[in-house]
């Protein structure tokens, strides 16, 4: 089992910072609302219902003649309308800590969360806060949840959805597009960083150049600068002829460094350079040259800490970050999800010559199916929801309605969040297994291998999380890691042994590494030193 240098998304701790939790002013706006996960008419998924009586102390129904639905951007109302929901309404009751559904009036069958609700159901604020999935009489699948009522009119820049997140996420490409300064998107692995450098880049006067994208995890220590900063006719064995790197191939563009933590050391200041100087010097080359390149960069790694531990140049990292804008995950923009789902079955059926299966009424993917991704624990964020979608085409291609469910053997369910109001407040949790304590609570010589090696296994292998839990700073966990020989590392794996696990897991490279116990992040890393592809 291993681990390797992986590094969660951390706090951002730079210059000019875009968080994406709201735009300013967007909490006073938020209110209890609905939106539409899935329709028999695919064209209404995303729509919302503004519930805003309920903070008021009113009650509010939902039937299917009220209420009425509206996309965020505008345009017209209209009640769900579909003739198989009662028009006797489900209430919703605001109460002192959240809210109840009481469907007893009401002959629509009602699933909260998944699982079927005959009499009253009580919703925290915290579960509020984070959404609640309805399904009504299996039929429609809904997200009671608070949204936003502002909503800013900026081009879409190619993004899928209306979330608050989202939103910030747009104001902050308007805002930096046209600045010719360096910019380090940070988020979660699958949150589309290169879709977002690539907004960036396509709204910039650079829009005219080229868009060029690397890895810096796939590329080798050795041939990192020739790879980057190109190299001389004759600067090594083999180099018959001058070759151009990166940078001159984004010459009058942007250049987009994706996985930027994983750059070799010994290139970090060669990289420093470059983005001080707008100079590089092919490998073998007499004299530098001039480039005009703008560049971008993404991580998902804790690349404070990495300067800490002295793995990645402050000075590169400052020198990237001239504006930060973090990407937000799939569990908190869960608004979105019905738009997104929609738009990768539709792009899947598309190239496939199945468009059809979404015409109106769309009786091909039923909304039981859309209620269950929607509760599903999204590790792999918008990338792991693109390919489940894509599996699902694949894997019922042909069938008028969804027969093959196997792609969602993959998906876990998300953890419960939030309490019942009907709960006991008096009492204290009791603090479980997963608990996380305040780092540095603990020495590391308390933590015993097996409880070291079990808080791996239930954070993932992912080092903040697990260090969190333990209570110990995530240096130390290192340190303990080291020294456990339970523990081994992604860079042991061989090619055969690798592929055996991608072949066995579906080539989702987060359950072949859970299987083989090490990081997903180190698992690509090693894939791209032996040149394999998932």
């Amino acid at each position: 089992m291993g681990i390797d240098d992986i590094r969660d998304p951390a706090e951002m701790a730079t210059d000019t910072r875009v968080e994406t939790g709201g735009l300013p002013g967007a909490q006073a706006s938020r209110v209890p609302g609905l939106t539409i996960l899935w329709h028999p008419e695919v064209r209404r998924i995303g729509e919302r219902a503004p519930l805003g009586a309920l903070d008021s102390g009113r009650a509010a129904d939902l039937s299917r003649l009220t209420p009425e639905f509206m996309h965020p951007g505008g345009g017209p109302r209209h009640a769900l309308e579909d003739s198989r929901l009662s028009r006797s309404p489900i209430r919703l009751i605001p109460g002192g800590r959240g809210l109840r559904l009481d469907p007893s009036e009401s002959r629509t069958a009602l699933e909260v969360d998944g699982s079927s609700a005959d009499g009253p159901s009580d919703i925290s604020e915290a579960q509020l806060e984070r959404g609640v999935v309805l399904l009504l009489g299996g039929r429609i699948a809904l997200l009671l949840h608070r949204i936003d009522q502002q909503v800013v009119d900026h081009p879409s820049y190619g993004l899928v959805g209306e979330s608050p997140g989202l939103g910030a996420v747009r104001t902050a490409i308007r805002q930096v597009a046209d600045l010719d300064v360096t910019v380090l998107l940070r988020g979660a692995t699958g949150t589309g960083k290169e879709l977002v450098a690539k907004a960036i880049h396509d709204a910039s006067p650079r829009a005219t150049g080229p868009f060029v994208a690397v890895n810096m995890a796939a590329i080798p220590a050795p041939l990192a600068a020739a790879e980057l900063f190109g190299a001389a006719k004759g600067a090594f064995t083999g180099a018959d002829r001058s070759r151009s790197g990166y940078f001159q191939r984004a010459e009058g563009g942007t250049l987009f460094l994706d996985e930027i933590g994983e750059t070799p050391p010994e290139i970090q200041a060669l990289l420093l350079r470059a983005l001080e100087t707008r100079e590089i010097q092919s490998v073998g080359a007499d004299h530098p040259r001039q480039v005009d390149v703008r560049v971008l960069s993404a991580t998902d790694l804790d690349l404070e800490s990495a300067v800490d531990d002295e793995r990645f140049r402050g000075p590169l990292l400052y020198r990237l970050s001239s504006f930060v804008l973090r990407l937000p995950a799939l569990e908190e923009r869960r608004g979105d999800f019905g738009r997104l789902l929609i738009h990768f079955l539709r792009s899947e059926l598309e190239a496939i010559g199945e468009g059809y299966r979404l015409g109106a009424p769309c009786t091909w993917f039923p909304a039981s199916l859309c209620a269950k991704l929607a509760l599903a624990d999204w590790r792999g964020n918008v990338r792991q929801l693109a390919n489940v979608a894509r599996q699902l085409v694949i894997a019922n291609r042909g069938f008028d309605k969804i027969q093959n469910l196997e792609p969602l053997d993959q998906l876990t369910p998300a953890p419960a969040q939030g309490r019942r109001i009907g709960s006991d407040d008096s009492a204290t949790a009791t603090a479980d297994k997963g608990a996380r304590r305040h780092p540095g609570s603990r020495r590391p010589s308390d933590v015993r291998e097996s409880e070291l090696i079990e808080a791996l296994r239930r954070n993932r292998f992912r080092p903040q999380d697990t260090a969190d839990e333990l209570g110990i700073r995530r240096a130390s966990l290192y340190d303990l890691m080291d020294k456990c020989p339970g523990i081994r590392k992604a860079s042991d794996l061989g090619a055969d042994e690798i592929r055996a696990s991608l072949d066995a897991h579906g080539h989702s490279v987060e359950r072949a590494a859970e299987s083989l116990e090490v990081s997903a992040q180190a698992l690509r890393r090693q894939l791209g030193k032996l040149g394999l592809s998932v």
